[in-house]
């Protein structure tokens, strides 16, 4: 996570999870592997044909293309359904539950409408969403919603027979938690003028 897009480099990705689960090299199980990705329908498609046993997480973040168009601009170039067509037959062929990520933005994502909208379009399927509060960024116009609100979606998510998962905040303080990572860039000039 944190190094681009995965599913548009698989041909180099595949070969080096095979040497990270190599017993005689890094030694690591499939089974604590996640490959997360913005939802690239064609890659998630190909990795089911393959049949990898890797976790996948899709970074949803919202529940209709309107919000994730803008929130997720990749989108607009597939759609969410062409993503949950995918992520149904990665389950299909891998029998491994699709994760969907979805981080709260106050006031964006993070009202009832957007709960109810996410229990309609995840309903039935052998789904888990991870909830991510956002973690503040000094550049970024979002904010956290409060405990308060996050407790109600997760609520209205749980009550709709979503099964969920909260991401509880680790590094915040530091910027080094979900989405905070990043190069600090001086407000000088770069000669230091």
């Amino acid at each position: 996570m944190g190094m681009g897009e995965p599913l548009l480099n698989l041909d180099a990705l595949l070969p080096a999870l095979v040497v990270a689960t190599d017993r005689n090299a890094l030694g690591i199980s499939v089974r604590r592997i996640t490959i997360s990705t913005v939802g690239l329908p064609a890659g998630i498609r190909r990795l089911a044909r393959e049949n990898c046993q890797y976790h996948l997480a899709v970074s949803l973040h919202a529940a209709n293309d309107e919000l994730r168009n803008r929130l997720v601009p990749a989108n607009r170039g597939f759609g969410i359904a062409a993503i949950l067509s995918a992520a149904d037959e990665y389950f299909e062929l891998t029998g491994r539950r699709v994760t969907f990520e979805y981080v709260l933005l106050s006031g964006v994502n993070d009202q009832p409408q957007h709960a109810r909208q996410l229990v309609e379009l995840l309903h039935g399927r052998p789904a888990l969403v991870n909830l991510i509060p956002y973690n503040p960024s000094p550049r970024a116009a979002f904010r956290t919603p409060s405990p308060a609100v996050t407790a109600r979606f997760v609520e209205l998510l749980t009550r709709g027979g979503l099964n969920v998962n909260i991401r509880h905040r680790k590094g915040d303080r530091i910027g080094a938690a979900c989405g905070q990572l990043r190069r600090e860039v001086p407000t000088v000039g770069l000669l230091g003028q």
